[in-house]
C-alpha cells in the first residue's frame, strides 16, 4: 500500500489555459510587471497614482481635488490619500478655496516640479523600452487599444 499523502515530484506546467485566456489575468500580469520595472527605472517611492496626480496638477494648477480625481481616474477617497501623501512629501500644497472651505485646490511646489520633471524623463525612457519591440504605427495602435479597453472597462464598472 503506497503513501497517498506523498507530494507530487513534478512541477506545475504553468497557469491553466482557462486562466491565460482571461483578459483580467493578462492585465494583472502586465500591470505587475510594469510596477516592478517602474520601481527600478522611474522612482521607487513615487507611485503611479501619485505621478498621475502630479501630471494633472501641472497641467491645471489650482484645480480642486475632486476634479483632479476625475481627471486621473481615482475615486475621491483614494485621491484624498494620494494628495495627503504628496503634500507630506512637500511635492504639492493644498489650499482651501476662498468660496468653499470644503474644496482643496492643488498646486505643485518647486520640489514637486523638480520631482515631476525628473520622473517624466525616466518615465518616457521607460515607455520607449516597453514599446521597443513595436514600430511607430504599432505603438499608436497599442495605445489606441489600451485606451479603448480602459474606457470600456470603466464604463462597465460604472454600470455595476
Amino acid at each position: 500500500m503506497g503513501d497517498e499523502t506523498a507530494t507530487p515530484t513534478s512541477t506545475p506546467a504553468g497557469p491553466p489555459p482557462a486562466l491565460t485566456a482571461a483578459p483580467g489575468y493578462q492585465v494583472r500580469r502586465l500591470y505587475q510587471a510594469y510596477l516592478a520595472v517602474w520601481i527600478r527605472a522611474v522612482d521607487p517611492t513615487l507611485t503611479g497614482p501619485q505621478f498621475a496626480v502630479l501630471q494633472a496638477v501641472e497641467a491645471a494648477p489650482g484645480s480642486d481635488q475632486r476634479s483632479m480625481a476625475s481627471a486621473v481616474s481615482l475615486d475621491t477617497s483614494t485621491m484624498a490619500d494620494v494628495a495627503r501623501r504628496l503634500e507630506n512629501r512637500g511635492l504639492i500644497v493644498r489650499r482651501t478655496a476662498a468660496d468653499d472651505g470644503r474644496r482643496k485646490l492643488l498646486h505643485l511646489t518647486e520640489e514637486g516640479e523638480r520631482t515631476l520633471h525628473d520622473a517624466n524623463l525616466r518615465a518616457r525612457r521607460l515607455d520607449e523600452r516597453l514599446l521597443a519591440p513595436f514600430g511607430p504605427e504599432q505603438r499608436e495602435e497599442i495605445m489606441r487599444l489600451f485606451t479603448s479597453l480602459a474606457d470600456h472597462w470603466e464604463g462597465l464598472a460604472e454600470d455595476s
